[in-house]
């Protein structure tokens, strides 16, 4: 047994990867069972300890990082890593691909919140059942980004151009999510929700936290389960990240190739997100030009793996601090232009 949790996957001890999912589920058990047992609509107060608690954890496991390559517990997959001159100069180094990964993937997780308000606000869907919703798509969420980051080590370890392909693929969507930056998505018009509706039986009628009720059918008068719109926020949440994730992936894979750095600082990033959206949901309309910024980040991130054949490799701690530049700038501009802005009414909740 012992044996067996000493072994190297991904080049990480099976026991770090264990210890890590572990601390996981018992924070969203804490979540889920002490902080949120009953629904209710979280204050901004309580959101606002909750984001700055998951964003202090995030911040701080950069020590375990660090605390791990400085002790050579891993067999890091990354150059920059492996090639650094000593145990302190390789700790250091994987402290910093953290923070950079858990810094752009917390960033652009603001796009999520855009888009959940969207969805939310379209179903009506009163802000103490979100809770539930959002707390479903996070368990969505960690296996899914576990399945794409290992299909995205694998790739990058058989062939090495898919970097590069990566890197493009980032360059095109940073150009394309700055030219796109003032569209809303079409939700009446999502090809998921049309699947759903022609698909499922799917009522209106918001039954508390559920997501499945028992119902007559509206030709047969038979007793049949209808999918509540809780259930369809559900599913057009986690689609959602699916397509976030085809960003987000790449990017943290332009910055390390380390698999245990890039899933790390993705689930940390996305930990407080739940909480982060309630801080956020009511005045998302004046973080406007963030989305410029983020694009701008993108744009960086992909071209930086071939402007390093021209002058040589950006030292990890100077992406980190152009990234957050880029990021304060984008909401300072935010801030600054939308200071006389009214807030954005709240939708009615659903009956």
């Amino acid at each position: 047994m012992v044996d067996f949790l000493g072994t190297l996957f991904m080049g990480m001890p099976i026991w770090v990867w264990l210890s890590f999912l572990a601390t996981v589920i018992v924070i969203l058990a804490i979540d889920l069972g002490l902080l949120h047992g009953e629904a209710h609509e979280p204050t901004l107060k309580e959101s606002t300890v909750l984001a700055g608690a998951c964003m202090t954890l995030g911040v701080s496991f950069s020590a375990v990082v660090w605390w791990l390559y400085f002790n050579d517990i891993a067999t890091s997959l990354d150059d920059d890593i492996l090639n650094a001159v000593s145990d302190s100069a390789r700790a250091w180094t994987a402290w910093e691909l953290y923070l950079t990964g858990w810094v752009i993937e917390q960033t652009l997780a603001f796009d999520n919140v855009f888009v959940m308000a969207m969805i939310f606000s379209y179903f009506a869907i009163p802000p103490k059942y979100q809770h539930r919703v959002l707390f479903y798509g996070i368990l969505g969420v960690i296996v899914l980004r576990a399945i794409m980051i290992g299909l995205g080590a694998a790739l990058i370890h058989q062939f090495d151009w898919i970097l590069y392909l990566f890197s493009a693929f980032l360059v095109f969507t940073g150009v394309r999510m700055f030219i796109m930056a003032d569209e809303k998505p079409d939700i009446e018009n999502n090809p998921i929700l049309k699947y759903m509706r022609s698909h499922m039986r799917i009522t209106h009628k918001i039954n508390g936290e559920k997501f499945f009720i028992q119902g007559p059918d509206p030709k047969t008068g038979k007793i049949v389960r209808f999918a509540t719109p809780l259930f369809v926020a559900l599913v057009l949440i986690e689609f959602a990240d699916l397509i976030f994730a085809v960003d987000s992936v790449p990017a943290i894979f332009s910055i390390t190739q380390d698999p245990f750095i890039v899933y790390t600082s993705n689930i940390f990033a996305i930990l407080g997100l739940r909480s982060l959206y309630f801080v956020l949901a009511a005045m998302v309309h004046r973080f406007h030009y963030l989305k410029y910024a983020l694009s701008l980040v993108l744009v960086y991130v992909g071209s930086k793996i071939f402007v390093q054949q021209f002058i040589g490799k950006i030292d990890p701690a100077v992406s980190l601090g152009i990234t957050i530049s880029i990021l304060l700038g984008g909401v300072a501009l935010s801030l600054w232009k939308t200071r006389n802005d009214p807030p954005e009414a709240k939708p009615a909740p659903a009956e």
